[in-house]
Parts: structure tokens; C-alpha cells; sequence
């Protein structure tokens, strides 16, 4: 699955969760499942008079189902390896 494969190369980068309850998490990933449920360390809400109740927590677990977006810092993809594995698997996907 290449979206786990980027993913789990992003482990120790800053990276922003947005929930589909509109909920935005900035944090470290430290680690990612074939489900994409993600961890991140070292939180921060971005309206945090909206959930003042996640001021306290430090880290947490996000359910895969949950997320809606992911936001990655521009230069922790290397796009040409990402390119080549599209195109690889688009080709072992045509050869079924």
C-alpha cells in the first residue's frame, strides 16, 4: 500500500491532523498502521477555545476512520521515489 509506504517514511516529522469533527492536531508522527491510525507526540490544537478540554493532553492515538485530512511539510516527500512507486504499482495493477 504506497500511502502507508509515505507515511511511515514521515515518522519524526511535524505533521497536522485534521478530524472530520473539524478537530486540527499539530504533532509529531511517531508511528502509522496499514490502517492509518496515526500517534503523534508533543500536541497542539489549532482552536483551542473550541476544545479546551485537549489543552492537557500531550499525545495521542487517531483512529484511521476519523482523519480527513493530512498535512505533511513540503520537503518530506521525495517525489521522484513517490513518482516511480505510483508508476510501478499502476503497472503491476494493469498486468491483474
Amino acid at each position: 500500500m504506497l500511502i502507508f509506504s509515505v507515511f511511515k517514511t514521515l515518522t519524526d516529522q511535524r505533521v497536522t491532523v485534521e478530524l472530520k469533527n473539524e478537530l486540527s492536531i499539530t504533532g509529531t508522527l511517531k508511528s502509522v498502521d496499514q490502517f492509518l491510525n496515526i500517534r503523534l507526540d508533543n500536541i497542539s490544537v489549532h482552536d483551542e477555545a473550541r476544545h479546551p478540554h485537549m489543552m492537557a493532553v500531550k499525545n495521542c492515538f487517531i483512529r484511521g476512520s476519523v482523519v480527513r485530512y493530512v498535512q505533511i511539510p513540503a520537503g518530506g516527500v521525495d517525489t521522484q521515489l513517490l513518482e516511480d512507486a505510483t508508476r510501478r504499482e499502476a503497472a503491476t495493477q494493469t498486468k491483474r
